[in-house]
């Protein structure tokens, strides 16, 4: 398990309409209630596992940097989790932003 990015740190997230109406991209877990944020330490990660997660047809997506004090804040606001994933899209952190 890797430990929890520093609130200064840099982390890597997919992005939904950059430019425009952007949106973290996020999913869920219907069987157990599950929202989370896929977020990867750097970008290089990122890119080698959105390849293989599951997208809207017809939307643009990016890979984008962002704090991580922004994403928390962020994802606790919505109701999210983050899910630190290396490259395969295993999980390597499961964050409570609420706690950060």
């Amino acid at each position: 398990m890797v430990k929890q990015p520093e609130k200064d740190a840099w982390v890597f997230v997919a992005v939904e309409n950059p430019g425009g109406n952007e949106k973290f991209v996020g999913y869920s877990q219907e069987d157990s209630k599950i929202a989370y944020i896929p977020t990867f330490l750097t970008k290089d990660e990122a890119q080698g596992c959105f390849i293989n997660m599951p997208r809207e047809p017809g939307k643009k997506y990016e890979i984008q940097a962002i704090l991580f004090e922004d994403l928390a804040r962020d994802a606790a606001n919505n109701g999210f989790l983050i899910f630190i994933l290396d490259s395969a899209g295993k999980i390597q952190n499961k964050i409570d932003p609420a706690a950060v």
